[in-house]
């Protein structure tokens, strides 16, 4: 079966390839027919866009014949109507000649009338105009001295009634100054007390500080002197601790003689050289351990040589170590070698450092054998040394911090002092600052007081000299309004003046009227006759032009038809192209049919070879597929039945015959095989998943219940924690709605308060918004200056926004004041009399607080009112100079 699928696959192979020889050609000829089609279809839009042109063009050209024709007939219409209008012309001249004889007669005679009325009514205006300014003159003489007593009067009361009130003020300023000047007294004499307290508390804090001056530098010197002292016992104290355990881990467990030796300075590497280890044994008993035994000594010591100095006059100690120590000498490095041979038994000789001659010949030098007993009795001395040493140090450190703690408690007192002092110089100063300031308003309340009496006194003599001459105009006026003529008279002799000046006027406009409607008549036969002329002249050259423009006008119509002649042809040409490329479209139409089918028959065969081909392998890939499953089924069933019979015999020591006839089953009920094989791995797996035996599952269990109690003891922690951070959380955040509350309504308070001062009057307050819990609103400024709605701080002019701004600042100020507060030309925007509130609310805010106010200002005002200007000044370029002036200063010494 596997072999005719094969077979069938070869010739459907061969069959594919034939047919995709066949298709090239076939594609190529499809190719060449669309693109004959498309070249055809081009020609045919190409064809109807000319066709469209010619029948445009004809049209144009109708058009344009019928408008000549309509031309040439009204051409032809207007010369007939030229003839009859030059007749009727030529008759209207000949009318105008008649209607304009003895016109200039007429014309001269009616102009003479004219004149002489106009000549009468002149004469009788000349003497209307004369009669006329007499009364205007009359009538303004006796108005302008009505005026001027009426006004003399007005101004005779005006002055006495000002006279009066000025007087009164006069009086009230008298009063005003006295208190005035009674004020700037007492401010004077509180000024020149206040300088002296000051003077005196400046006195009384440059001693202060002098002291404290002093007596810190006293203390840091004594502060240095304690801290080297201390420091000196701290590395002494170090020293001696560190040397004193190194001493006390080579001392033995139970006792050496060396710990009971007092050695001289220097000869430590003697008197190790001359005992070395025996040294470190113990002084013991007679039936004791190993050590030094007491035991009476020589009747006669042996002498040692001359010049050689015993050792024991530099070491003191037991009496179990005199016999050896007797046998020692001191002697010099070079002098060794000579006394060597002198040496008794049992003596020796060493040097202080450390070189050794025995009696017996033996002979050690310092460098070849090092003792540690001497390091020990080394580290002996420089302990008890450091000890000794260190006992001064504690005295004299002792010394020095009671000294340091006596200067201390001073520099507390006399710092103490000095900060009386000081606030008493503030205070002293804020005096000064308070009278120089009540002395300034005081004085300029009296300046003012004495201008404003010196201007009412001149005002006084103003108004009386001002009453003085009204009430002489005042009897001038009425004498020259007496002595003028009667006015009523006047004005009668006038209106019959008037009457007589119409009716000579009335003759006057009625000859002028006459004279200028000939003229007007003359004149309009005149432009008539200029137009008549000039009509009979262009009609007549009218005439003379029509004949060429009709002659024109058909030579243009001949052309036009012409060329609608040869235009007219021009559709058919095009038609019979047209029915000659749609046989050819046909054609090429039918030609690409033909190829398109056989195109799509061929790729259609191909397809058809293709899926034969992919059928056909496909049945031989799968014929294939199952020829290798049976092969590899057969061979694994073979090795299946050859495992199974090798584990049937390693387990049960039989043949498969044997075991089947022992089990005594029918064998085609028996499950299949990976039946079988999947339930004895399934319980392979349980077997496996149950695990080793723990035996440490008892131990993991208690360790596992610890540490369940430990985690539920934390989360019960963690619990009561969050509790306690919880029940904090809420009391911080009470405690700060108070204060928050607290100070809310406290700079509240001062900020409607300072709102009011600066604005005089109107009403501002702060207003929580968006939120009910203080610590989370924001905060809106409402104001409402005087004269004004309430509003938001954004909606009020730049000068009312400073003057709130202040406000508040402020208002925060007395709530909470800050030492030192700098304000960055904030009277910029405002004028002078705001400027004025705001160095009077300076003046206040220096009163209630300790707050020292740096101003930085532009304003001559705000200057003015400062107690000390600082100026900087370029006299060169780029070079800044600081000027400062003390204005208090300079009032004094002006004053």
């Amino acid at each position: 079966e596997a072999a005719r699928a094969e077979a069938a696959a070869r010739a459907a192979g061969t069959a594919r390839g034939k047919a995709e020889e066949a298709l090239p050609p076939l594609r190529e000829e499809e190719a060449v027919a669309a693109a004959i089609l498309q070249r055809l279809a081009v020609q045919r839009d190409a064809l109807s866009d000319q066709e469209a042109r010619a029948q445009e063009t004809i049209r144009t050209l109708e058009r344009r014949i019928e408008q000549l024709a309509r031309d040439i007939e009204r051409e032809s219409g207007l010369n007939r109507d030229a003839g009859e209008t030059i007749e009727r012309l030529e008759w209207e001249a000949r009318e105008l000649d008649k209607a304009g004889e003895g016109h200039d007669a007429r014309l001269a005679e009616a102009a003479e009338a004219a004149r002489e009325a106009a000549a009468v009514l002149q004469d009788r205006e000349s003497r209307l105009s004369e009669a006329t300014e007499d009364v205007a003159r009359l009538a303004a003489r006796h108005q302008s001295a009505q005026r001027l007593v009426a006004d003399n009067r007005k101004m005779l009361d005006r002055s006495e009634g000002e006279e009066r009130k000025a007087r009164a003020a006069v009086e009230e300023a008298r009063a005003t100054l006295a208190r005035s000047a009674e004020t700037m007294s007492r401010a004077q004499a509180e000024e020149t007390e206040a300088q002296a307290r000051a003077e005196a508390a400046e006195k009384a804090l440059a001693e202060a500080d002098t002291a404290r001056t002093d007596t810190q530098a006293r203390e840091a010197e004594a502060r240095a002197q304690r801290s080297a002292a201390e420091g000196e016992v701290g590395a002494l104290r170090a020293e001696v601790t560190a040397l004193a355990k190194l001493v006390a881990r080579d001392t033995a467990e139970g006792g050496q003689v060396m710990d009971l030796l007092r050695v001289a300075p220097g000869y430590e590497k003697a008197l190790g050289a001359a005992l070395a280890d025996d040294l470190r044994a113990p002084v013991v008993a007679t039936d004791g351990p190993s050590g030094w035994v007491e035991i009476a000594g020589y009747d006669h010591d042996q002498p040692l040589p001359d010049g050689v100095e015993p050792l024991a006059l530099h070491v003191s100690g037991p009496e179990v170590l005199s016999r050896r120590i007797g046998q020692i000498g001191l002697v010099e490095p070079e002098q060794g070698a000579r006394l060597q041979p002198l040496l008794c038994p049992g003596q020796r000789l060493v040097s202080t450092e450390g070189d050794l001659w025995r009696w017996d010949g033996f002979r050690a030098w310092a460098e070849d054998a090092p003792s540690a007993a001497a390091l020990r009795l080394e580290q002996m001395n420089r302990l008890e040394a450091l000890k000794q040493e260190m006992e001064r140090a504690s005295v004299s450190a002792d010394g020095a911090r009671a000294a340091h703690e006596a200067l201390s408690r001073q520099l507390a007192e006399v710092t103490e002092t000095d900060k009386v002092a000081r606030a008493d110089r503030r205070a002293a100063d804020q005096a000064v600052a308070e009278a120089a300031r009540a002395l300034s308003r005081a004085e300029a309340d009296r300046n003012l007081a004495q201008g404003r009496m010196e201007n009412l006194l001149l005002a006084v003599t103003r108004h009386r000299e001002d009453a003085l001459a009204a009430r002489t105009q005042l009897r001038e006026a009425e004498v020259a309004l007496a002595e003028l003529g009667d006015l009523d008279s006047a004005r009668a002799g006038v209106e019959e003046i008037k009457q007589t000046v119409e009716a000579a006027r009335i003759t006057m406009m009625t000859r002028r009227s006459h004279h200028d409607e000939l003229k007007r008549e003359g004149e309009a036969r005149t432009r008539r006759a200029q137009e008549v002329t000039k009509e009979i002249s262009g009609w007549r050259h009218r005439l003379q032009t029509a004949e060429t423009r009709i002659a024109e006008l058909g030579e243009r119509k001949t052309a036009s038809e012409t060329e609608l002649a040869e235009a007219g042809a021009a559709p058919a040409e095009i038609a019979a192209k047209r029915d000659e490329l749609a046989g050819s479209i046909a054609q090429a139409e039918a030609r690409k049919a033909a190829a398109t089918d056989a195109l799509a028959q061929g790729e259609a065969s191909l397809r058809e070879a293709v899926q034969t081909e992919r059928e056909a392998e496909r049945l031989a890939s799968e014929a294939r597929e199952a020829r290798a499953r049976a092969e590899a089924r057969s061979e694994a069933a073979r090795e299946t039945v050859a495992q199974a019979a090798e584990r049937i015999g390693e387990d049960s020591q039989v043949t498969p015959n044997q075991l089947l006839a022992r089990l005594d089953v029918n064998p085609d009920a028996m499950p299949d095989a990976e039946h079988l094989e999947a339930d004895l791995n399934r319980l392979k797996r349980q077997r496996d998943a149950l695990g080793a035996v723990n035996l440490r599952a008892e131990e993991d269990a208690r360790e596992v219940q610890e540490e369940f109690d430990t985690l539920t003891r934390e989360k019960a922690d963690l619990e009561e924690a969050i509790k306690t951070l919880r029940s904090g959380i809420a009391s911080l955040n009470r405690e700060g709605r108070e204060r928050l509350l607290t100070a809310f309504e406290q700079v509240n308070s001062n900020f409607t308060m300072l709102f009011r001062h600066l604005f005089g009057g109107g009403d501002a307050n702060l207003v929580m918004v968006e939120s009910d819990d203080p610590l989370e609103a924001g905060l809106e400024i409402m104001c409402q200056p005087p004269g004004k709605k309430l509003s938001t701080l954004s909606l009020l002019s730049g000068g009312e926004q400073t003057l709130t701004a202040l406000s508040l600042i402020f208002a925060v100020f007395l709530a909470n004041p800050a030492p030192i507060c700098v304000l960055d030309e904030v009277d910029a925007p405002l004028d002078d009399a705001n400027v004025t509130r705001f160095c009077d609310l300076l003046d206040e805010m220096c009163r209630q607080t300790d707050t020292r106010f740096l101003i930085i200002t532009h304003h001559a005002v705000t200057m003015s009112r400062m107690d000390r200007l600082f100026g900087v000044t370029m006299a060169e370029q780029g070079v800044s100079q600081l000027v400062s002036v003390d204005l208090k200063k300079a009032e004094a010494m002006v004053a």
